[in-house]
């Protein structure tokens, strides 16, 4: 009896229909081979690339394929050969490397780029919401891609990891921009950013209390400045406050006091944060007419406006001009004057994302599995699905949580 039992249930236990084989291929089906093309930056002084070799090496160990354009890496001082010997493939055309199955861009791609987008495709690049235009989303939508911006991409704690990165490296390179210009080799006023034993500090002004401010005020700190930050935001002061770890001087926008501080300042960094697309404090030109010659300004915010009455846009090769001999410091995208370290930080970011893709089995099982992801989706299959942007540009939208529920 004990034997029969035992041969029967041998029997049982070897009919293919009680292996429990959909979960087991769903687990199996669930690693997905990548294809990630990095096309060459073609955008005004774009000089930051979205992977380092060391992070193509990386995914080309776990089976993925990448393609990066020839020069792609150049102005971050990576070579083509360095990212061969990594396991990418070099390709010599645009139009090629846009036949992968994702596109990791740092700036949006050009109109003549979007034409190389396909169905289906997944776009990760910027979408620089300060010169977004209905026309460039409606180009985008008719590709029926799906197309994810990393400044909104936020991570599991809700930070948006992309844009403190970002700040983090504008925040430190800005002092060391103002200690330049201060200098008379570069015929400012031939003051030291900080102070000496016996001679008053330098004096620095930031408006604005996030990350760049942040990062902004440590370096003056470290170097001895005396620092005064503006916000009206009294949580973002106190949380700076705390952060900075010193007895900071903290202020709402209040004019009278900020006037009065500008006009004294030897470096005054506009460091404002957009709410609702608008800078929420305009600095007039008569204040600015007032302030010690040779004094420096430099505006983080050029690329939203810009915080002062007289800023114009200027460029890495043309950094600065002068009016009312105060020194115009106006560049957009700062952290392309140092690519390589922007470049790390973006590939510390981007090659988990990957991995994740990877893990998930592409973009439409992570958005469904990771809610944290879906934040930098603005288009998907083909549809708009940020009510902000829609609401801008008088669009109608989906949204993205019922399209990713339904995943047909």
């Amino acid at each position: 009896m004990t034997e029969k039992f035992a041969v029967d249930l041998g029997k049982i236990a070897t009919r293919e229909a009680l292996y429990p084989k959909e979960s087991m291929l769903a687990v199996e089906e669930r690693r997905r081979s990548l294809f990630i093309g990095i096309p060459k930056e073609s955008s005004f002084q774009e000089n930051r690339i979205g992977l380092t070799p060391d992070a193509v090496k990386q995914l080309s160990d776990q089976g993925h394929r990448v393609w990066v354009e020839a020069g792609a890496g150049s102005p971050s001082k990576y070579s083509d050969n360095e990212y061969s010997e990594a396991g990418a493939k070099i390709v010599y055309s645009t139009e090629e490397v846009y036949e992968a199955d994702i596109i990791l861009k740092i700036a949006p791609p050009t109109y003549d780029e979007v034409e190389y987008l396909h169905p289906g495709q997944t776009l990760i690049s910027a979408l620089q919401f300060g010169n977004l235009t209905g026309d460039y989303i409606n180009a985008l939508l008719r590709k029926k891609i799906n197309a994810i911006s990393f400044e909104l991409i936020r991570d599991k704690s809700e930070a948006k990891p992309v844009v403190r990165a970002m700040s983090e490296i504008a925040g430190s390179t800005v002092m060391l921009v103002a200690a330049e210009y201060l200098s008379s080799s570069n015929d400012g006023k031939g003051v030291i950013l900080g102070g000496i034993t016996g001679v008053p500090p330098s004096k620095v002004v930031i408006l604005g209390a996030g990350t760049v401010a942040e990062h902004a005020a440590r370096a003056a700190f470290g170097l001895g400045a005396e620092v005064k930050v503006f916000d009206n935001h009294i949580y973002k002061l106190r949380r700076l406050k705390q952060n900075v770890g010193t007895q900071l001087f903290t202020s709402t926008l209040d004019k009278a006091v900020l006037y009065h501080e500008i006009k004294q300042a030897d470096v005054v960094i506009g460091a404002l944060v957009p709410e609702d697309g608008q800078l929420m404090c305009m600095i007039e030109e008569s204040v600015i007419a007032q302030m010690n010659p040779g004094s420096i300004i430099i505006d983080v915010c050029i690329d939203q406006g810009g915080c002062f009455e007289t800023s114009e846009v200027t460029s890495h090769s043309r950094p600065i001009y002068r009016k009312y001999d105060i020194i115009h410091y106006c560049v957009p995208n700062i952290p392309s004057r140092v690519p390589r370290t922007a470049t790390q930080a973006l590939s510390n970011i981007f090659t988990p994302i990957f991995t994740e893709f990877s893990k998930y089995g592409g973009i439409n099982e992570v958005l469904f599995m990771n809610e944290h992801y879906r934040s930098g989706v603005y288009i998907y299959k083909g549809s708009l699905t940020n009510g902000s942007i829609a609401k801008r540009f008088g669009m109608r939208y989906k949204e993205l949580g019922l399209m990713i529920a339904v995943r047909n």
